[in-house]
């Protein structure tokens, strides 16, 4: 008799699958209310659960870009919004 140590074609095999869940970025400190003058500058900081994790800032329905009003800083969990020259609208 001779003996394969190959499955025959006839043998099932079981597959294994895996799936993985991406849970969402929470926040693991919130805003807090700034107050700055007229003028200057303000940087409001938040911190989430993952790092990296993207950030999308915001005043009211309206995304805010990086420019020369808004600068966006992130690094590790850490997300910032740097608001220049501060102007009643901007609270």
């Amino acid at each position: 008799p001779s003996t394969s140590f190959f499955p025959s074609p006839n043998c099932s095999r079981s597959k294994s699958y895996f799936y993985f869940i991406a849970l969402p970025a929470l926040f693991k400190r919130e805003l807090q209310d700034a107050e700055a003058e007229e003028g200057g500058t303000v940087t409001l900081r938040c911190e989430l659960t993952k790092p990296k994790a993207p950030v999308e800032w915001r005043k009211g329905d309206v995304t805010l870009y990086p420019g020369l009003k808004y600068e966006l800083r992130q690094q590790g969990c850490a997300a910032e919004l740097v608001i220049h020259d501060l102007e009643v609208e901007d609270s």
